[in-house]
């Protein structure tokens, strides 16, 4: 038997398929395991994160809401409470200027130092519909400039939630600024944050039979009715690191009839610290 993840997105819908139960179980076969390094490990869990992260943007936040970098003027200096008390304070105001529209304010955030040393917080923040939504948040952050981009859905935010989880390489300024910091304050600049009134994605979780994922395999996945299929997003194999199979692949939502769904961009889930398609090949998948 095999169980599938199913998470369930406004525009997408993503798939996960492995073995269910215990293992040896009779016709579930494992391969051969190896023990993972802790860098291996490292890296397995930062993309965790980034897939928790994209899930609960896809879930929240549409196209044309803001990604915003709150900044402060050059060369300013401030510790983590300080900046703590003026983000608490700028949401605050936010806040009731939302609920004047009657909106409630939704956000994901992150601290980060710059590599002169400056702190700068990244925010992603849901627009009041028909009103000028950039003008009311420069307003209210009282401490320096705000810079904007709109959010746009290519890739299923994947880009947008690796930059906002990414973690400073220990080559890099970033990192050497990071280590000015104690360690209490460290872990703040490498946290994402967010609202407590956003919807957080669990999966449908469903048990299919070892027949079912076999066709998955010889035929590929077929698309439910008004989505099409990320080719690009199709990663099976075995992981090297527990010696199960595994499925994992997106469908996406089309938007209009007459579209060619070859103009959309790709998702692009290619690297879950584990064997390609290419690498596995179909030969190593065990139903």
């Amino acid at each position: 038997m095999h169980v599938i993840k199913t998470y369930r997105l406004p525009t997408t819908n993503e798939y996960e398929i492995g073995f269910a139960g215990r293992y040896g179980l009779k016709g579930e076969k494992r391969g051969k395991r190896k023990k993972a390094s802790p860098e291996q490990i490292k890296k397995q869990n930062q993309k965790n994160k980034e897939n928790r992260t994209r899930r609960l943007i896809a879930a929240n936040f549409t196209e044309g809401d803001y990604f915003a970098t709150l900044k402060y003027p050059a060369g300013t200096r401030k510790d983590m409470a300080t900046v703590k008390k003026d983000f608490n304070n700028f949401l605050r105001r936010l806040r009731t200027k939302y609920k004047k529209y009657g909106m409630e304010l939704k956000h994901i955030y992150r601290i980060e130092v710059g590599e002169q040393g400056g702190i700068h917080i990244h925010v992603i923040i849901n627009r009041i519909p028909g009103k000028d939504s950039d003008m009311i948040i420069q307003k209210e952050w009282k401490n320096g400039r705000v810079n904007f981009q709109s959010i746009y859905e290519s890739g299923g935010y994947r880009k947008l939630a690796n930059y906002i989880t990414k973690v400073p390489e220990e080559e890099g300024e970033e990192y050497r600024q990071l280590k000015l910091f104690d360690i209490a304050e460290r872990k703040k600049l490498v946290t994402v944050n967010s609202s407590r009134n956003l919807v957080r994605p669990e999966p449908e979780i469903k048990i299919f039979t070892r027949r079912s994922v076999r066709r998955i395999v010889e035929n590929g996945p077929v698309a439910t009715e008004g989505y099409f299929i990320d080719k690009d997003s199709i990663l099976m194999g075995v992981n090297p690191y527990t010696g199960m199979s595994y499925i994992h692949y997106a469908e996406h939502k089309i938007k209009s009839r007459g579209v060619d769904k070859n103009v959309y961009k790709k998702f692009g889930i290619q690297d879950y610290g584990e064997q390609s398609m290419e690498e596995a090949g179909f030969k190593n998948f065990k139903c």
